[in-house]
């Protein structure tokens, strides 16, 4: 009987390599390990909004509009849970893509203002927090791209013949990526340009 048995498991777990199970498993399991490293990158972005907003307010307090929508966009990003079950919610990842979205255009907007501010950009922590920044949206890029082809892999395996009936049978369904019409907005990096810009023709 246990020799029966283990002839048995041996034939389960055959089928259920053939089947694709174990490349389910492990397709699952990157597009979960890629998708840490983009949240990871994301909250050192938001990490990084507080110092910016009182490095800007200490040369730029009357951009109280623009200080405060920066706020309230990272405020917004932080209320998010962004745990691995946000990649099962269709509707809960597209709500965490908007607001990091709106973050980068809040963030965007933050740095056109502080081009009318030469004492703010000569200013060496502004000048730190700016490197420090794009450093983070270069790999908030890298990560993204991961996480996008993890889960593309993921998503052809779990439709393909025959580890689709797999997928059906242990409750595997496609998991949603980054959307193309917000791809653009959110992969673009806010412009950091330190460059004095030039002056204005003398008139005639």
């Amino acid at each position: 009987m246990r020799k029966f048995l283990t002839v048995l498991a041996a034939l389960a777990a055959l089928s259920l390599s053939n089947c694709g199970y174990n490349t389910i498993q492990s397709e699952d399991q990157e597009v979960k390990s890629t998708w840490s490293e983009v949240v990871n990158q994301y909250q050192r972005r938001a990490d990084l909004v507080p110092n910016l907003v009182n490095s800007v307010k200490g040369f730029a307090q009357q951009e109280k509009d623009v200080l405060l929508g920066v706020t309230n966009a990272r405020a917004k990003v932080g209320s998010i849970q962004a745990t691995p079950e946000v990649l099962n919610d269709p509707a809960a990842f597209q709500k965490f893509q908007q607001a990091q979205g709106e973050l980068s255009s809040a963030l965007s907007r933050l740095l056109v203002v502080t081009e009318n501010y030469p004492q703010l950009k000569s200013d060496e922590l502004f000048k730190n927090l700016m490197a420090q920044l794009e450093g983070t949206e270069n790999r908030i890029t890298v990560a993204r791209n991961r996480y996008i082809k993890a889960v593309a892999a993921y998503n052809v395996t779990v439709r393909s013949v025959p580890t689709n009936f797999t997928a059906m049978m242990f409750g595997y369904k496609e998991k949603p990526n980054f959307a193309v019409e917000n791809e653009k907005a959110i992969s673009t990096a806010p412009k950091v340009d330190f460059t004095p810009a030039p002056a204005p023709a003398p008139a005639k």
